[in-house]
Parts: structure tokens; C-alpha cells; sequence
């Protein structure tokens, strides 16, 4: 098996790749990978109050097709009782904050923004249940550093487009904030954040990606788009970064998928005010 290392070189250089594409359903022709979706991008995020991210020490590429723990199966059983979803992360960063006695977490909600949790584990997860539902109450997030968040599913084994166009927009991602970080290291870009997260569903909107703690769903993102979104993150901090509302309009418009925060019907509401006949 590659390292992850070789993945990522490989990732930024496509034209000398050779590899067999599968997904969890139905197998791919070799070296093919499904075009991009060419119908209209309608709103199809599940509807949610809460987004869990549990800090993984391997990357979503690594995942089996279905990836779950204990850990993340309890703690979503809990958070389906107030429309929380649990996923897991992965970058550099947060790898670091993952060990075998527990994860960090990170939490985003529509009502109270961002909460950080350095330690979650099955002993202590009732204690952690009632510290994201205290936070679901709360109108602003405590005080922790202004940042936004980017992320990208790379989860391969559930589908090979989110594994080959994920990994190449998380590439392209991390490469734009760190040019952005070079012509100005104390600028917005270093409150900019990109990881890797595992499968959320719509493999034929590849690449999928996340965007906190604004809540934005987004499809079709390829890598010739991570400058722009980049620039609009850095925008998004000036103004000062916080989840949208009922009525804000979507932060990248062609890309929504839908809000965390929204019901179903409400994200076909607000998707109809900014669409073109």
C-alpha cells in the first residue's frame, strides 16, 4: 500500500496516476473516473443543528468503506436526539490531539458557533453530551480564536470520486492558504483551517466540502476553485466569521449544497432566491 505521503504527491500530479477506481456499490472500469455531475445543483443537505467532528489519527483515504468506532456510534446516538451529526477529521494538526484512550472534537452549531473539545471518550462521554447541549443553547461561542474551516471529503473506499477529486481540492486548498499565508503571515489566512473529513453523502457532487463555522454545504468543487474560496474565507474573517442565518445568502452560490441550521424546505427556499430561471 502507498504511504499517504506518496498519495499526496501523487494527488498533485493526476496525468501520471494509474489506479482502479471502485465504490461501495457497484464496481468502476478501470482508470475511469465518473465525470462530474452536469445536472443542477439542488439542495440536499441533510437537515442538522450540530456538526461533531471527532479528531482522527488516520486520514479519511485510509478509511474502510464504512468507517465507524464505538466511540462515534454512541456519540451519535445521542446526538440524534437534538440533530447532531458525527463525523471524524483528519489533517496534520489534528492528528496529533487523537490517541488510543480518546479524541479531541470539534463541534460547530448554528446557535453557538465553535467548541473545542480536547477530550471525548467512552467514559466520559455523557459529561461531553451535556457540555455540546449546553452549547446547542448558547448564542455565541465561548472565547476561543476566530478561525474558519474547510472540509474535504477524501473518502475514497466510499467512492472514488470523493477519494480522486477530495484529495485533489484538499491539495489545492492547502496550497492556496499557504500562498496566501506567504504574501501576509499575520493576515486572515493564518485563521484559516483545511482538513480532511470522512464520507458525507452525495458522491456525484464530488468534491464535497464543509465549510465552518458558517455551516455551508458544498458540491462540485474542483481544484482550480480553491483560490476563490480562499479569498472568500479571508473576506469572511475581516467581516467576522459566524454561522449564517435563515436569510443570509450562500457564501459560494454555484457550490450550495444547503446549511446547517436549515430545514429541508427552508434550504429550498432560500436556494430559490438566487437562482436563475
Amino acid at each position: 500500500m502507498l504511504s499517504r505521503a506518496t498519495l499526496r504527491r501523487y494527488a498533485a500530479f493526476p496525468f501520471i496516476r494509474t489506479r482502479t477506481f471502485t465504490t461501495s456499490r457497484s464496481k468502476q472500469p478501470e482508470d475511469v473516473v465518473p465525470q462530474y455531475f452536469e445536472g443542477r445543483l439542488e439542495p440536499n443537505a441533510p437537515s442538522h443543528q450540530c456538526y461533531i467532528l471527532l479528531h482522527s489519527s488516520q486520514s479519511p483515504t485510509e478509511f474502510p468503506s464504512v468507517h465507524k468506532t464505538p466511540l462515534s456510534q454512541e456519540l451519535q446516538a445521542r446526538a440524534t436526539q437534538w440533530g447532531g451529526l458525527v463525523n471524524f477529521a483528519w489533517s496534520e494538526d489534528l492528528e496529533k490531539s487523537s490517541s488510543s484512550e480518546g479524541q479531541a472534537a470539534t463541534v460547530f452549531s448554528h446557535s453557538g458557533g465553535r467548541l473545542e473539545i480536547p477530550h471525548v471518550s467512552l467514559k466520559n462521554v455523557e459529561e461531553v453530551t451535556k457540555l455540546i447541549e449546553k452549547h446547542l443553547q448558547c448564542h455565541q461561542t465561548e472565547p476561543t480564536p476566530e478561525e474558519v474551516h474547510f472540509y474535504v471529503c477524501t473518502h475514497g473506499a466510499r467512492d472514488c470520486r470523493c477519494g480522486d477529486r477530495g484529495l485533489a481540492v484538499y491539495n489545492a486548498l492547502v496550497s492556496s492558504v499557504k500562498s496566501a499565508r506567504e504574501k501576509e503571515p499575520s493576515g486572515p489566512a493564518s485563521r484559516i483551517k483545511v482538513a480532511e473529513v470522512g464520507h458525507v453523502g452525495g458522491h456525484k457532487f464530488a468534491a464535497n466540502v464543509l465549510y465552518f463555522p458558517q455551516g455551508e454545504w458544498l458540491g462540485l468543487v474542483k481544484p482550480e476553485d480553491a483560490p476563490s474560496l480562499v479569498a472568500r474565507a479571508c473576506e469572511d474573517l475581516k467581516k467576522g466569521a459566524k454561522p449564517l442565518g435563515t436569510t443570509d445568502m450562500p457564501a459560494f452560490p454555484a457550490h450550495w449544497r444547503g446549511r446547517m441550521g436549515l430545514t429541508k424546505e427552508e434550504q429550498k427556499e432560500l436556494h430559490a432566491t438566487f437562482q436563475t430561471p
